[in-house]
């Protein structure tokens, strides 16, 4: 995470990371461990890059994007249902049956979000933002995914300003965690 550039070269990397981590985890046999640990990493990445996007991406869409409120509250949707298939797989087991119907719901669902983003937000917020507000937002997210929560929290708040007060501090708790067991190392 952290890769440099705009918001948009930013965001458009993690998709295509998120996309290797899925092809990963397909990539390895029914049932095996690894598929557990490459789960967690993928839940590692999409948390932090959906956090940083509710704390910065679509607070500026809202502001410099018409209609944008009504397309952040669609992208605050899409989390919202991305987070709680996460929070579901998060106790499973690579050999529960549910683990590999969970991984294919959460893949077909964050696709979805990554095409709407990409083929509609990108560009409406490439039209009618500045390249200058573009790298200081790329800024914002970048710093945002290092200090945001590694877990899924479905019941957390997804818009400022709570999320803003909030995040941290739950990140630091899920980092933690995350030391302590293991988690997301590989």
């Amino acid at each position: 995470m952290g890769h440099g550039g705009n918001v948009i070269t930013e965001l458009t990397i993690d998709h295509r990371e998120v996309e290797e981590l899925f092809a990963r985890i397909e990539s390895q046999p029914v049932g095996d461990e690894q598929r557990r640990k490459l789960a967690d990493e993928l839940t590692i990445e999409l948390v932090r890059h959906s956090v940083a996007e509710e704390v910065h991406l679509y607070p500026a869409v809202r502001e410099h994007v018409p209609d944008g409120d009504e397309i952040a509250d669609k992208e605050i949707a899409d989390h919202a249902r991305v987070e709680q298939l996460l929070k579901d797989l998060e106790g499973l087991d690579a050999t529960e049956p549910d683990f590999d119907h969970l991984v294919a719901r959460l893949k077909l669902e964050v696709s979805e979000h990554v095409r709407d983003e990409e083929a509609r937000l990108f560009p409406l917020l490439a039209a009618a933002w500045t390249p200058k507000g573009l790298d200081e937002l790329g800024e914002k997210v970048r710093s945002a995914k290092n200090t945001a929560p590694t877990r899924p929290h479905p019941a957390g708040p997804s818009t400022p300003p709570g999320n803003k007060l909030l995040g941290p501090g739950l990140g630091l708790v899920d980092r933690a965690r995350d030391l302590l067991t293991g988690r997301g190392q590989s």
